[in-house]
């Protein structure tokens, strides 16, 4: 599995290291809350820092497995869930350090964490309505306005780190070089209090949020497996694999 952990004076370091994108399949994507949910119950582990080795962060789900076996879906559905899940209701802070392309499940990741460190070259995109699918704006809402939300996954666009910031969906922008050990300085600053603590207070945290980015979510993949089941979404699925582009739909 492309998922590497270890845990130091109270962090879990988990590091994501699959090329070429850290696009992930099914088995991964359930393999991920697996790691969170065992990490966050571990009674010498105060704060998770997730980030990730290579090009990016994460570019999501692996389309080509969708691709080539729509059926898929539901393994990367589940998985995408419970990762959302496992971040948001995680008994103790989780930390994602995210550097150049944040995309889809990369969203979930960093839209159910505590605190989100971005370097300055990196993006929030949610280009599922090109790829077929649905999916992830609940976990952007979470991040910033349903304006910015709506125009983002309409268009496929992307949310620049700066825009991010200066919107106050992400705790800070940093240098490239410099993410790990800015991200470090925050989990070293939790891993300093009390786990009690930081478990009450996490969960009256949960407990004041305006709405419940898991069962949003989840009402979101309702409507993946709708556009599933249109002949559209295996048509964008296609066109992605074989040209990297959106399906054109023009008459």
């Amino acid at each position: 599995m492309p998922i590497h952990q270890n845990i130091k004076d109270g962090i879990a370091e988990i590091i994501f290291d699959f090329p070429p994108v850290n696009a992930f399949n099914g088995a991964t994507w359930n393999e991920i809350p697996k790691t969170i949910n065992e990490l966050g119950s571990n009674p010498d582990v105060k704060v998770i820092l997730m980030r990730s080795e290579g090009k990016g962060f994460c570019a999501g789900v692996d389309i080509k497995e969708l691709a080539h076996d729509s059926s898929a879906i539901v393994d990367v559905n589940k998985g995408n869930y419970l990762t959302g899940k496992a971040i948001h209701q995680c008994e103790i802070p989780v930390i994602v350090a995210a550097h150049k392309f944040i995309i889809g499940g990369g969203v979930i990741m960093c839209g159910a964490a505590d605190i989100v460190i971005a370097s300055d070259d990196a993006y929030f995109s949610l280009p599922e309505i090109d790829r077929g699918a649905m999916g992830g704006a609940a976990h952007l809402q979470r991040m910033f306005g349903v304006a910015k939300v709506r125009s983002a996954f309409l268009t496929g666009g992307k949310i620049s780190a700066e825009e991010a910031y200066r919107l106050g969906g992400i705790e800070k922008v940093v240098e490239r070089d410099k993410l790990r050990a800015t991200a470090m300085e925050y989990a070293n600053t939790l891993a300093a209090k009390s786990r009690d603590a930081l478990r009450i207070a996490k969960q009256a945290l949960n407990g004041i949020e305006p709405f419940d980015v898991d069962a949003s979510y989840r009402w979101e993949q309702g409507f993946t497996f709708e556009m599933y089941m249109h002949e559209d979404s295996q048509k964008s699925r296609d066109a992605f694999v074989e040209t990297g582009k959106a399906a054109k739909f023009k008459d």
